[in-house]
């Protein structure tokens, strides 16, 4: 885990909620000068700790309804079923998501379709037709209550905690 300052903390809720911002105005916000400010932006990206900056789209008013989460299990948990899984799951752009899970699903994934019928053919065309999955249970989303992007930093750190 990084060492992050208060500073630190306050820059990167301010970036998680708008990224476009700009710097003097970031800045302004975290209550210091603008070029310290811009090192610190460039520490944390240097780090790793601001892997990037994307756009978040709306993916209903693109017209992808479905959203729904699949657990799915394997035939068997050995390393060449598990490595082949992960390197072909991944270029499915339907796929969101992807963990490994402790339990009884082997994977969970978090599909996004633009209809049911859509969701359906990539279930029968492609996740089916993957040899080593032995089962896959379809869990379709009704109503989205919280959807963020945003990590919780202001409750993951001690009060006090950095500088």
């Amino acid at each position: 885990m990084h060492k992050l300052t208060k500073v630190d903390r306050q820059i990167l809720g301010v970036l998680q909620s708008d990224a476009t911002i700009s710097t003097a105005d970031l800045a302004e916000q975290v209550h210091m000068s603008q070029s310290p400010c811009w090192r610190r932006v460039n520490r944390l990206q240097d780090s790793g700790v601001i892997r990037g900056q994307v756009a978040l789209l709306d993916r209903q008013l693109l017209g992808m309804e479905v959203v729904v989460f699949a657990t799915v299990n394997l035939t068997q948990a050995g390393r060449q079923n598990l490595l082949a899984f992960e390197a072909d799951i991944i270029h499915h752009s339907e796929v969101l998501e992807c963990y490994t899970m402790t339990g009884i699903w082997d994977y969970v994934l978090k599909i996004v379709t633009r209809d049911v019928r859509h969701y359906e053919d990539f279930v029968r065309n492609t996740l089916n037709t993957m040899e080593m999955i032995r089962e896959l249970h379809s869990h379709i989303a009704v109503t989205e209550i919280k959807n963020t992007t945003a990590l919780p930093l202001s409750t993951q750190f001690k009060d006090g905690a950095g500088a």
